[in-house]
């Protein structure tokens, strides 16, 4: 399946914005309209932080095990996502650059390496469903940022 990216722009730098992504608890908060029941393990930073989920989308749930597994202050961070009894396997890669204006332009991609049978057959709407959820986390991390 090709990877699914979305962006978002914001007035935070760079610097701030990856601060704040780097804490796995974090996440929660811009999250949590399809990633539940978070349970955390490892570091609350950097590599090695993760958290167990519940994700509900498109009618499904789904244990997801997130873990950090590469860093580059400030510009990356990069997730391994195991699912589906290990059937599915993904990255999600959060890239953020600063704007010439000032600010940074915060981008999150998600890619498979591995999926179940039925998300192969299924693919535009499994795209298009996390394609919108993600969209969603990028509007609730630009508020999120705001508040913090």
């Amino acid at each position: 399946m090709k990877p699914v990216t979305v962006s978002i722009d914001v007035p935070q730098t760079p610097e701030r914005v990856y601060d704040f992504l780097d804490v796995m608890a974090h996440h929660e908060r811009f999250t949590n309209h399809y990633l539940t029941n978070w349970r955390y393990g490892g570091p609350g930073r950097g590599i090695g932080s993760c958290a167990t989920v519940t994700a509900a989308l498109g009618g499904t749930t789904t244990d997801v095990t997130i873990e950090v597994v590469e860093a580059d202050p400030p510009q990356r961070i990069v997730e391994r996502n195991v699912s589906a009894a290990g059937r599915r396997l993904a990255h999600g890669t959060y890239t953020i650059e600063p704007l010439p204006t000032g600010g940074s332009h915060v981008s999150f991609t998600y890619a498979w390496s591995h999926t179940p049978l039925a998300d192969r057959l299924l693919t535009p709407v499994v795209r298009a469903t996390i394609r919108r959820a993600n969209r969603t986390v990028m509007r609730r991390l630009a508020t999120e940022l705001a508040r913090n």
